[in-house]
Protein backbone atom coordinates (compact mmCIF):
# COMPACT_ATOMS: atom_id res chain seq x y z
CA UNK A 1 0.00 0.00 0.00
CA UNK A 2 1.24 3.46 -0.88
CA UNK A 3 1.58 5.82 2.09
CA UNK A 4 1.73 9.61 2.19
CA UNK A 5 2.57 11.82 5.15
CA UNK A 6 0.95 15.20 5.82
CA UNK A 7 3.46 18.04 6.21
CA UNK A 8 3.40 21.83 6.59
CA UNK A 9 5.94 24.04 4.81
CA UNK A 10 7.16 25.31 8.19
CA UNK A 11 8.07 21.74 9.15
CA UNK A 12 10.55 21.76 6.28
CA UNK A 13 11.76 25.28 5.52
CA UNK A 14 14.79 26.21 7.62
CA UNK A 15 15.49 22.59 8.57
CA UNK A 16 18.11 21.05 6.25
CA UNK A 17 17.41 17.60 7.73
CA UNK A 18 13.64 17.62 7.20
CA UNK A 19 13.55 15.89 3.83
CA UNK A 20 15.88 13.17 5.06
CA UNK A 21 13.94 12.33 8.22
CA UNK A 22 10.59 12.36 6.43
CA UNK A 23 11.88 10.09 3.67
CA UNK A 24 13.38 7.91 6.42
CA UNK A 25 9.88 7.06 7.60
CA UNK A 26 9.57 4.88 4.51
CA UNK A 27 6.88 6.92 2.77
CA UNK A 28 7.29 7.66 -0.96
CA UNK A 29 4.97 10.67 -0.90
CA UNK A 30 4.08 13.76 1.14
CA UNK A 31 0.90 15.83 1.15
CA UNK A 32 2.15 19.39 1.61
CA UNK A 33 -0.14 22.26 2.65
CA UNK A 34 -0.48 25.00 0.03
CA UNK A 35 -3.64 26.71 1.40
CA UNK A 36 -4.41 26.28 5.07
CA UNK A 37 -6.61 27.60 7.88
CA UNK A 38 -5.41 29.32 11.05
CA UNK A 39 -3.62 27.04 13.47
CA UNK A 40 -1.08 26.80 16.26
CA UNK A 41 1.31 23.94 15.63
CA UNK A 42 4.26 22.30 17.33
CA UNK A 43 7.45 21.66 15.37
CA UNK A 44 9.24 19.29 17.76
CA UNK A 45 12.31 18.69 15.58
CA UNK A 46 12.85 22.06 13.92
CA UNK A 47 16.24 23.70 14.66
CA UNK A 48 14.84 27.26 14.75
CA UNK A 49 11.40 27.12 16.39
CA UNK A 50 9.08 24.91 18.41
CA UNK A 51 5.69 26.60 17.94
CA UNK A 52 4.28 28.14 14.76
CA UNK A 53 1.20 30.35 14.94
CA UNK A 54 -0.61 30.75 11.63
CA UNK A 55 -2.82 33.71 12.49
CA UNK A 56 -5.37 33.31 9.71
CA UNK A 57 -6.30 31.19 6.72
CA UNK A 58 -3.81 31.87 3.94
CA UNK A 59 -2.22 30.65 0.76
CA UNK A 60 1.37 29.55 1.31
CA UNK A 61 2.65 30.82 -2.04
CA UNK A 62 2.31 34.12 -3.97
CA UNK A 63 -1.22 34.39 -5.39
CA UNK A 64 -1.45 35.28 -9.08
CA UNK A 65 -3.23 37.98 -11.07
CA UNK A 66 -6.56 36.12 -11.28
CA UNK A 67 -7.54 37.82 -8.02
CA UNK A 68 -6.95 41.39 -9.16
CA UNK A 69 -9.95 43.59 -8.36
CA UNK A 70 -11.96 40.81 -6.70
CA UNK A 71 -13.61 41.34 -3.34
CA UNK A 72 -13.15 37.74 -2.24
CA UNK A 73 -9.55 36.68 -2.60
CA UNK A 74 -7.07 34.55 -0.65
CA UNK A 75 -4.97 36.12 2.09
CA UNK A 76 -1.18 35.95 1.96
CA UNK A 77 0.55 34.25 4.88
CA UNK A 78 2.53 36.24 7.39
CA UNK A 79 5.91 35.46 8.92
CA UNK A 80 4.89 31.84 9.54
CA UNK A 81 5.09 31.04 5.80
CA UNK A 82 6.64 33.96 3.89
CA UNK A 83 7.12 34.15 0.13
CA UNK A 84 6.72 30.90 -1.77
CA UNK A 85 6.85 28.71 1.33
CA UNK A 86 5.15 25.85 -0.51
CA UNK A 87 7.59 26.01 -3.41
CA UNK A 88 10.63 26.08 -1.13
CA UNK A 89 9.42 23.09 0.88
CA UNK A 90 8.34 21.22 -2.25
CA UNK A 91 11.83 21.53 -3.74
CA UNK A 92 13.49 20.30 -0.55
CA UNK A 93 11.18 17.31 -0.29
CA UNK A 94 11.66 16.44 -3.96
CA UNK A 95 15.43 16.57 -3.45
CA UNK A 96 14.95 13.92 -0.75
CA UNK A 97 13.24 11.67 -3.32
CA UNK A 98 9.67 12.30 -2.19
CA UNK A 99 6.71 12.82 -4.51
CA UNK A 100 4.80 15.93 -3.47
CA UNK A 101 1.03 16.45 -3.63
CA UNK A 102 -0.60 19.70 -2.56
CA UNK A 103 -3.02 19.91 0.35
CA UNK A 104 -5.72 22.55 -0.09
CA UNK A 105 -8.17 23.65 2.62
CA UNK A 106 -11.18 25.37 1.04
CA UNK A 107 -14.50 26.14 2.79
CA UNK A 108 -12.95 26.89 6.18
CA UNK A 109 -11.76 30.45 6.70
CA UNK A 110 -12.46 32.54 9.81
CA UNK A 111 -10.83 35.69 8.48
CA UNK A 112 -12.99 35.62 5.36
CA UNK A 113 -16.08 35.40 7.56
CA UNK A 114 -14.89 38.19 9.85
CA UNK A 115 -14.12 40.61 7.02
CA UNK A 116 -17.01 39.55 4.78
CA UNK A 117 -19.74 38.42 7.21
CA UNK A 118 -22.30 38.07 4.46
CA UNK A 119 -20.40 35.05 3.12
CA UNK A 120 -20.95 32.96 6.26
CA UNK A 121 -23.39 30.19 7.13
CA UNK A 122 -26.29 31.58 9.21
CA UNK A 123 -28.15 29.17 11.49
CA UNK A 124 -31.86 29.10 12.27
CA UNK A 125 -31.34 31.49 15.20
CA UNK A 126 -29.61 34.10 13.03
CA UNK A 127 -26.10 33.33 14.37
CA UNK A 128 -23.30 33.53 11.83
CA UNK A 129 -20.48 31.00 11.63
CA UNK A 130 -17.50 33.05 10.42
CA UNK A 131 -15.35 29.95 9.96
CA UNK A 132 -17.88 28.44 7.54
CA UNK A 133 -18.36 30.08 4.12
CA UNK A 134 -21.79 29.29 2.66
CA UNK A 135 -21.03 27.27 -0.47
CA UNK A 136 -24.45 28.07 -1.97
CA UNK A 137 -23.53 31.70 -2.60
CA UNK A 138 -22.33 32.25 -6.19
CA UNK A 139 -19.48 34.63 -5.29
CA UNK A 140 -18.23 32.32 -2.55
CA UNK A 141 -18.45 29.31 -4.82
CA UNK A 142 -16.48 31.12 -7.55
CA UNK A 143 -13.83 32.05 -5.00
CA UNK A 144 -13.52 28.44 -3.80
CA UNK A 145 -13.33 27.01 -7.32
CA UNK A 146 -10.57 29.42 -8.35
CA UNK A 147 -8.71 28.85 -5.10
CA UNK A 148 -8.86 25.10 -5.65
CA UNK A 149 -7.32 25.41 -9.09
CA UNK A 150 -4.57 27.83 -8.05
CA UNK A 151 -3.58 26.20 -4.76
CA UNK A 152 -3.74 22.64 -6.10
CA UNK A 153 -1.67 23.05 -9.24
CA UNK A 154 1.61 24.30 -7.82
CA UNK A 155 4.97 23.80 -9.57
CA UNK A 156 6.39 20.47 -8.45
CA UNK A 157 3.10 18.95 -7.31
CA UNK A 158 2.03 15.66 -8.90
CA UNK A 159 -1.47 15.74 -7.47
CA UNK A 160 -3.69 17.33 -4.85
CA UNK A 161 -5.96 16.58 -1.91
CA UNK A 162 -8.89 18.96 -1.49
CA UNK A 163 -10.13 19.30 2.08
CA UNK A 164 -13.43 20.85 3.22
CA UNK A 165 -14.83 20.87 -0.31
CA UNK A 166 -18.43 20.96 0.87
CA UNK A 167 -20.53 22.25 3.73
CA UNK A 168 -19.02 23.39 7.00
CA UNK A 169 -21.30 23.69 10.02
CA UNK A 170 -21.34 24.10 13.78
CA UNK A 171 -18.65 21.57 14.63
CA UNK A 172 -15.35 23.41 14.56
CA UNK A 173 -12.43 23.73 16.97
CA UNK A 174 -12.61 27.49 17.28
CA UNK A 175 -10.34 29.56 19.54
CA UNK A 176 -10.98 28.39 23.14
CA UNK A 177 -13.96 26.44 21.86
CA UNK A 178 -16.73 26.03 24.43
CA UNK A 179 -19.58 24.46 22.48
CA UNK A 180 -19.59 21.03 24.15
CA UNK A 181 -21.89 21.86 27.06
CA UNK A 182 -24.85 20.17 25.33
CA UNK A 183 -24.23 16.88 23.59
CA UNK A 184 -25.28 17.24 19.96
CA UNK A 185 -25.50 13.99 18.04
CA UNK A 186 -25.79 13.71 14.28
CA UNK A 187 -29.31 15.15 14.31
CA UNK A 188 -28.49 18.15 16.47
CA UNK A 189 -25.35 18.90 14.48
CA UNK A 190 -27.34 18.80 11.25
CA UNK A 191 -30.02 21.17 12.51
CA UNK A 192 -27.42 23.58 13.89
CA UNK A 193 -25.54 23.47 10.58
CA UNK A 194 -28.46 24.30 8.28
CA UNK A 195 -27.82 27.66 6.62
CA UNK A 196 -30.48 30.36 6.31
CA UNK A 197 -28.64 33.00 4.29
CA UNK A 198 -30.59 34.56 1.42
CA UNK A 199 -29.30 32.04 -1.13
CA UNK A 200 -30.14 29.04 1.03
CA UNK A 201 -33.58 30.40 1.85
CA UNK A 202 -34.22 30.66 -1.88
CA UNK A 203 -32.87 27.15 -2.33
CA UNK A 204 -35.23 25.70 0.29
CA UNK A 205 -38.14 27.47 -1.38
CA UNK A 206 -37.15 25.81 -4.65
CA UNK A 207 -37.60 22.47 -2.91
CA UNK A 208 -41.07 23.29 -1.68
CA UNK A 209 -40.18 24.55 1.80
CA UNK A 210 -41.17 27.87 3.35
CA UNK A 211 -37.84 29.14 4.76
CA UNK A 212 -39.40 31.08 7.67
CA UNK A 213 -41.49 28.09 8.69
CA UNK A 214 -38.47 25.83 8.29
CA UNK A 215 -36.30 28.00 10.56
CA UNK A 216 -39.06 28.03 13.16
CA UNK A 217 -39.35 24.25 12.88
CA UNK A 218 -35.60 23.87 13.43
CA UNK A 219 -35.75 26.01 16.57
CA UNK A 220 -38.76 24.07 17.82
CA UNK A 221 -37.03 20.75 17.16
CA UNK A 222 -33.93 21.87 19.05
CA UNK A 223 -35.79 23.08 22.14
CA UNK A 224 -35.83 19.65 23.84
CA UNK A 225 -32.21 19.06 22.82
CA UNK A 226 -31.12 22.12 24.82
CA UNK A 227 -32.88 20.55 27.80
CA UNK A 228 -30.95 17.29 27.42
CA UNK A 229 -33.05 15.18 25.04
CA UNK A 230 -31.00 12.91 22.73
CA UNK A 231 -30.33 14.10 19.20
CA UNK A 232 -28.57 11.16 17.63
CA UNK A 233 -29.84 8.31 15.47
CA UNK A 234 -28.37 9.34 12.12
CA UNK A 235 -30.76 10.32 9.35
CA UNK A 236 -33.83 8.73 11.00
CA UNK A 237 -33.08 10.90 14.04
CA UNK A 238 -33.00 14.00 11.83
CA UNK A 239 -36.31 13.04 10.22
CA UNK A 240 -37.82 12.49 13.66
CA UNK A 241 -36.76 15.92 14.93
CA UNK A 242 -37.40 17.94 11.79
CA UNK A 243 -40.06 15.98 9.92
CA UNK A 244 -39.56 13.75 6.89
CA UNK A 245 -40.58 16.29 4.25
CA UNK A 246 -38.51 19.08 5.77
CA UNK A 247 -35.48 16.83 6.21
CA UNK A 248 -35.72 15.57 2.63
CA UNK A 249 -36.06 19.08 1.19
CA UNK A 250 -33.08 20.47 3.09
CA UNK A 251 -30.90 17.53 2.17
CA UNK A 252 -31.87 17.72 -1.49
CA UNK A 253 -30.84 21.39 -1.59
CA UNK A 254 -27.59 20.92 0.31
CA UNK A 255 -26.56 17.79 -1.59
CA UNK A 256 -27.12 19.49 -4.94
CA UNK A 257 -25.04 22.51 -3.88
CA UNK A 258 -22.18 20.35 -2.61
CA UNK A 259 -22.14 18.16 -5.72
CA UNK A 260 -22.04 21.19 -7.99
CA UNK A 261 -19.15 22.70 -6.06
CA UNK A 262 -17.22 19.43 -6.12
CA UNK A 263 -17.75 19.03 -9.86
CA UNK A 264 -16.73 22.61 -10.61
CA UNK A 265 -13.66 22.56 -8.38
CA UNK A 266 -12.36 19.25 -9.73
CA UNK A 267 -12.97 20.42 -13.31
CA UNK A 268 -11.09 23.68 -12.63
CA UNK A 269 -8.13 21.80 -11.15
CA UNK A 270 -7.98 19.43 -14.09
CA UNK A 271 -8.16 22.29 -16.57
CA UNK A 272 -5.17 23.94 -14.90
CA UNK A 273 -3.18 20.76 -14.31
CA UNK A 274 -0.88 18.72 -16.53
CA UNK A 275 -1.98 15.30 -17.72
CA UNK A 276 -1.86 12.65 -15.02
CA UNK A 277 -2.36 15.10 -12.14
CA UNK A 278 -4.24 13.25 -9.38
CA UNK A 279 -7.25 14.88 -7.68
CA UNK A 280 -8.52 13.43 -4.40
CA UNK A 281 -11.16 14.71 -1.97
CA UNK A 282 -11.16 14.37 1.82
CA UNK A 283 -14.58 12.81 2.22
CA UNK A 284 -17.21 11.24 4.45
CA UNK A 285 -19.67 8.87 2.70
CA UNK A 286 -22.65 10.32 4.62
CA UNK A 287 -23.63 13.30 2.51
CA UNK A 288 -25.40 15.32 5.22
CA UNK A 289 -22.29 15.55 7.41
CA UNK A 290 -20.25 18.74 7.52
CA UNK A 291 -16.61 19.53 8.06
CA UNK A 292 -13.09 19.01 6.80
CA UNK A 293 -14.09 15.59 5.47
CA UNK A 294 -16.99 16.84 3.40
CA UNK A 295 -20.11 14.72 3.20
CA UNK A 296 -20.39 13.24 -0.30
CA UNK A 297 -22.34 10.73 -2.31
CA UNK A 298 -19.77 7.93 -2.90
CA UNK A 299 -20.90 7.11 -6.43
CA UNK A 300 -20.94 10.75 -7.44
CA UNK A 301 -17.56 11.68 -5.99
CA UNK A 302 -15.78 8.67 -7.51
CA UNK A 303 -17.26 9.57 -10.89
CA UNK A 304 -15.99 13.13 -10.41
CA UNK A 305 -12.55 12.81 -8.78
CA UNK A 306 -9.74 10.26 -8.88
CA UNK A 307 -10.51 9.09 -5.36
CA UNK A 308 -11.00 9.94 -1.73
CA UNK A 309 -9.13 10.25 1.54
CA UNK A 310 -11.30 8.85 4.34
CA UNK A 311 -10.97 9.46 8.11
CA UNK A 312 -10.22 6.15 9.83
CA UNK A 313 -8.71 7.01 13.22
CA UNK A 314 -11.97 6.18 14.98
CA UNK A 315 -12.50 3.06 12.87
CA UNK A 316 -12.29 2.13 9.21
CA UNK A 317 -15.98 1.57 8.56
CA UNK A 318 -16.36 4.69 6.43
CA UNK A 319 -14.21 3.01 3.77
CA UNK A 320 -16.90 0.47 2.89
CA UNK A 321 -19.31 2.69 0.89
CA UNK A 322 -16.45 3.93 -1.31
CA UNK A 323 -14.88 0.52 -1.86
CA UNK A 324 -18.33 -0.92 -2.61
CA UNK A 325 -18.58 1.26 -5.73
CA UNK A 326 -15.99 -0.96 -7.40
CA UNK A 327 -14.61 1.88 -9.52
CA UNK A 328 -11.53 0.61 -11.30
CA UNK A 329 -8.47 2.74 -10.62
CA UNK A 330 -10.16 4.87 -7.96
CA UNK A 331 -8.00 5.72 -4.96
CA UNK A 332 -9.50 4.90 -1.57
CA UNK A 333 -7.00 6.09 1.03
CA UNK A 334 -7.37 5.46 4.76
CA UNK A 335 -6.34 8.47 6.85
CA UNK A 336 -4.92 7.71 10.31
CA UNK A 337 -3.91 10.18 13.00
CA UNK A 338 -0.44 9.14 14.14
CA UNK A 339 -0.01 11.72 16.91
CA UNK A 340 -0.74 10.14 20.30
CA UNK A 341 -1.50 13.51 21.89
CA UNK A 342 -4.19 14.15 19.27
CA UNK A 343 -6.01 10.86 19.76
CA UNK A 344 -3.90 8.79 17.39
CA UNK A 345 -2.79 5.22 17.99
CA UNK A 346 0.55 4.83 16.22
CA UNK A 347 1.29 1.72 18.27
CA UNK A 348 -1.57 -0.14 16.56
CA UNK A 349 -1.02 1.42 13.14
CA UNK A 350 0.10 -1.82 11.47
CA UNK A 351 -3.05 -3.62 12.58
CA UNK A 352 -5.23 -0.64 11.69
CA UNK A 353 -3.75 -0.51 8.20
CA UNK A 354 -4.33 -4.25 7.74
CA UNK A 355 -7.98 -3.78 8.74
CA UNK A 356 -8.35 -0.85 6.35
CA UNK A 357 -6.86 -2.91 3.54
CA UNK A 358 -9.41 -5.65 4.23
CA UNK A 359 -12.19 -3.07 3.92
CA UNK A 360 -10.97 -1.85 0.55
CA UNK A 361 -8.31 0.80 1.18
CA UNK A 362 -5.51 0.84 -1.36
CA UNK A 363 -3.49 3.70 0.15
CA UNK A 364 -2.69 5.19 3.57
CA UNK A 365 -2.40 8.78 4.84
CA UNK A 366 -0.51 9.69 8.02
CA UNK A 367 -1.73 12.74 9.92
CA UNK A 368 0.55 14.48 10.78
CA UNK A 369 4.25 13.60 10.90
CA UNK A 370 5.38 17.18 11.50
CA UNK A 371 3.38 17.24 14.75
CA UNK A 372 4.38 13.78 16.00
CA UNK A 373 6.85 12.91 18.75
CA UNK A 374 9.92 10.79 18.08
CA UNK A 375 8.21 7.86 19.78
CA UNK A 376 5.18 8.20 17.52
CA UNK A 377 7.43 8.34 14.45
CA UNK A 378 9.27 5.18 15.54
CA UNK A 379 5.91 3.38 15.56
CA UNK A 380 5.12 4.81 12.11
CA UNK A 381 8.42 3.51 10.72
CA UNK A 382 7.70 0.03 12.01
CA UNK A 383 4.21 0.03 10.51
CA UNK A 384 5.34 1.38 7.13
CA UNK A 385 8.01 -1.33 6.83
CA UNK A 386 5.20 -3.89 6.80
CA UNK A 387 3.34 -2.40 3.83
Amino acid sequence: MKASAFVYPWDVNGDPAAGEWIAGLGVPQVTLASAYHSTRALTPRHPRHRVVTAEHAAVLYPADERWTGRELRPYPAGAWAPGDAFGEACAALADAGLEVHSWVVLAHNSRLGAEHPGTSVVNAYGDRYPWAPCIAQPATRAYLVDLAAEAAVRPGAAGTELESLGWYGLAHLHAHDKTGGVGLGDAGQYLMSLCFCADCREGYAGHGLDPDALAARVREALDPVWRGAPSDGGWPGIEKLLGEAEAAGTRAWRDSVARRLQEDAVAAVREAAPEGFQVLLHADPVSYRCGANAGVDPAHVLACADGVVVPCTGGAGLLRPFAAQGVEGAVVAANFTVVSGMGGRPGTLADDIAHARALGAGEVRLYHVGLASDGDLDAVRRAIRGL
